[in-house]
């Protein structure tokens, strides 16, 4: 009966089989110099065997040469954990030292043996030398004993390469602390620890002693697939993570996949600043023979420290960040507040200053015809009846203004209170057109006022003085700013738009041709105590109330105003909502009727 390599394996479990000591009661081979010296490439082949007992055991040293490892008569006794040994004296170019187990024939030997990479000037190594010396033989049955008793076979020491490890890992920790941002020291951290240990993933956690979960914040992986980067895992049900940081010291452990069997090597450290965990890096290794050594842990923690500290002095610098940054948003608004202020102060005295002017118009116009009148100056009753009738326009334009500002001074106040009530659309349009047309005539302006073809009467559901008031601050406006042309009035039935609309909404919209209003300056027009332009007043007059006033009566009667204007000089739309009564039947336009005389001239 041979011993076989799935019986070792079954044997050795996780451990790899170099030998840390040796077992009593086996024959020991008294030490010697280097008696053994081979030459293998990558995939463990005998590129060239020279041994001086090879002949005592039975071994023809050129039948190995070229043939691969496993068809060889002299192999490790586990193949697997030696080659893995193998490739990372290659990865790494630099030398390693441990003994091993094996097989010549039916015969076991444990050699002691040193592997050194061959060199190459302008390429990385692609063959070891491994020389040794026989320390002692045995047989299967002993062999099997040297697997299963204590002292076993221990892990890999990776001397040479823990040295490539503690260059690359001092690299990262400089890289971390450059830097002051969360977010690299995060990845840098995990893709360093993934690119220099060679893990199958590497995930790097955000930790909160207020939180039972831990964020994935950065994650290696060796197939650059990042499947769990965001995820929320919670630490507490997991117990290697929750004793990493109970502990603040390396915790290793193995899972097993229950489906496929396959076993996976994890170890958790938790990086941590004046003794309080502020992180969680978790390393895989998907080698199920894959034993972290204590020279490869000292470095990890070492590097969860700086780690660990990089983060503390991120997250000060980040709320000192936070902080300013709130600092300077409070100055920007104190500052923006001050302005504001100014402002209104600059534009309620250049309100004052023209309200003053335009109250003084109609007074002063008042005073002067009364005093005509009470001097005796009219010389007959009809020059006395102008006088009085001039008075009295004065004093209906005192009147409109006083209206104006108690109205903005409720609408300030909150105070206004509109009731609502059924309104005519004709009746309101009528009662427009007599107040308006004549000051459209005044200034040779045409005016045209044109209604809904609706076989019933349009009710609307608002205040009827209100709306009269709306339509004549917007007329006249639209009449004030307009030389040539003339002004539009049109109302168009919308139907309700939504299932909190009960019958729909009537939009009357003011159109004139007059100076316009540039884009840039439209978000003036409905400002309290504002004109598009301060320069303007003195021509046109006014006191910059009525489309401030307008915007609120509107809005308290549940419609939207809006203005159009596609710059100076081209005109502009006023249109504001109203809610309907009732939904009105609309008619669909006829064509012209022919006139009969025509039609007449038209017959043959």
């Amino acid at each position: 009966m041979t011993l076989s390599e799935d019986s070792f394996s079954a044997a050795a479990g996780s451990a790899d089989v170099a030998i840390a000591n040796r077992p009593g009661g086996l024959f020991q081979a008294p030490p010697s110099v280097n008696d053994l010296i081979f030459i293998q490439d990558a995939a463990g082949t005998y590129l060239s065997l020279s041994w001086k007992d090879a002949a005592a055991y039975g071994l023809q040293a050129l039948d190995a040469i070229g043939r691969p490892i496993e068809e060889a008569q002299f192999a490790p006794a586990i193949l697997a954990p030696y080659l893995r040994r193998l490739r990372l004296v290659l990865d790494s170019g630099s030398p390693d030292q441990f003994s091993y187990l094996f097989r010549c024939g039916d015969q076991y030997l444990v050699f002691d043996l040193s592997l050194s990479p061959v060199l190459q000037v302008h390429a990385p190594p692609s063959a070891v030398v491994v020389t040794g010396h026989l320390l002692y033989s045995c047989g299967e049955d002993q062999a099997r004993l040297l697997l299963e008793s204590p002292p076993r076979f221990g892990p890999i020491q990776r001397s040479g390469y823990s040295s490539r490890y503690q260059k690359s890992l001092t690299q990262v920790a400089w890289n971390i602390r450059r830097t002051l941002d969360l977010d690299t020291i995060w990845q840098q951290t995990a893709d360093g620890l993934g690119e220099t240990l060679n893990l199958s993933r590497c995930l790097v956690c955000s930790y909160s002693a207020e939180e039972e979960q831990a964020r994935v914040v950065a994650e290696y992986s060796r197939h650059g697939v990042s499947a769990l980067l965001g995820e929320a895992l919670d630490w507490v049900q997991v117990p290697y993570m929750q004793r990493a940081i109970a502990t603040l010291s390396p915790v290793g452990e193995v899972e097993v996949d229950p489906a496929s069997g396959h076993a996976t090597s994890i170890l958790a450290i938790a990086t941590c600043h004046q003794d309080q965990p502020n992180g969680l890096i978790v390393l895989y290794q998907n080698d199920e023979d894959w034993v972290w050594n204590q020279g490869e842990v000292e470095l990890i923690q070492e590097l969860a420290d700086q780690v660990g500290t990089g983060i503390a002095h991120a997250n000060l610098f980040a709320a000192s960040r936070n902080l300013a940054d709130r600092l300077l948003k409070q100055h920007q608004d104190l500052e923006e507040a001050r302005r504001q202020a100014e402002e209104a102060s600059r534009l309620k005295s250049e309100f004052l200053a023209n309200t003053s002017h335009e109250l003084r118009t109609p007074l002063n116009g008042m005073i002067g015809f009364l005093k005509l009148i009470v001097d005796g100056v009219a010389d007959d009753p009809e020059e006395q009846r102008e006088f009085i009738e001039e008075a009295h326009r004065s004093a209906l334009s005192l009147n409109d203004i006083i209206n104006d500002i108690l109205d903005l001074a409720k609408i300030e106040a909150g105070k206004l209170e509109i009731e609502i009530n059924p309104v005519k659309l004709d009746d309101l349009m009528d009662d427009v057109e007599r107040f308006i047309r004549p000051q459209a005539e005044r200034k040779n302006l045409s005016f045209e006022i044109r209604l809904p073809n609706t076989r019933d009467p349009v009710i609307l559901a608002g205040n009827y003085q209100r709306l009269r008031q709306v339509m004549l601050n917007l007329v006249g406006n639209a009449i004030k700013f307009t030389h040539d042309g003339g002004i539009t009035i049109t109302t168009d039935i919308l139907p309700k738009q939504a299932e909190e609309d009960n019958c729909g909404l009537a939009k009357i919209s003011v159109t004139d041709t007059g100076i316009g209003v540039s884009l840039e300056k439209q978000d003036k027009l409905f400002q309290s105590f504002s004109q598009v332009d301060g320069s303007r007043t003195r021509q046109y007059g006014g006191t910059g109330l009525g489309l401030a006033i307008s915007q609120k009566l509107v809005e308290a009667m549940k419609g939207v105003v809006n203005f159009y204007s596609l710059g100076e000089g081209l005109g502009s739309t006023v249109t504001f909502t109203v809610p309907l009564r009732q939904s009105p039947v609309l008619i669909a336009s006829q064509p012209e009727e022919i006139d009969l005389a025509d039609e007449e001239e038209l017959l043959p």
